[in-house]
């Protein structure tokens, strides 16, 4: 499994939609296990040095999954609640994400959006590719602004580095 690592960022401003498609070097119940357990999101989430904390989560249509990032001081700085709207086994699950307080109490200063996940297994890798959909443009451009594409290309990679773990 040693093909190139395919990383597609589109910001769809027109549509009000980021599209972000990637690729992983492991097979596809690896890449889901990765992306819906929260000892394992909490390994890669937060792009270094931040730490990612998970609150709680229920993977399941209907639950949610609350979590904080934790900067290089300690600090909980960004508070985060993802609605679980649909789950479809190793295929894809939906969601509504939104920052939010240490309470769960969404914070409506913030952009919030809908995210589509989808995972595609190859012959030597899965695919996951990413939709982020807006209400409006302003905040998919405040999502850009507050570094969404470099945390998220960073968690990304450090997704990498977890997966090659498990392959040793």
């Amino acid at each position: 499994m040693n093909q190139a690592i395919l990383l597609n960022f589109i910001v769809d401003k027109e549509n009000k939609k980021i599209k972000v498609r990637r690729s992983f070097d492991a097979s596809l119940p690896i890449v889901w296990q990765a992306w819906t357990d929260a000892e394992i999101l909490d390994q890669w989430w937060a792009p270094h040095p931040w730490k990612n904390k998970t609150i709680s989560m229920d993977f399941r249509e209907g639950g949610r999954w609350f979590y904080v990032m934790r900067s290089p001081e300690h600090t909980e700085a960004h508070w985060c609640l993802v609605n679980f709207t649909t789950i479809v086994h190793h295929k894809h699950f939906a969601s509504e994400d939104a920052f939010c307080n240490e309470k769960g109490e969404i914070d409506l200063s913030f952009p919030s959006n809908k995210w589509e996940t989808q995972f595609t297994s190859t012959e030597e890798q899965t695919l996951v590719n990413l939709t982020l959909s807006f209400e409006k443009v302003e905040d998919l451009e405040a999502m850009i602004q507050m570094g969404f594409k470099e945390g998220l290309t960073k968690g990304l990679e450090q997704l990498d580095e977890w997966l090659k773990q498990q392959n040793r």
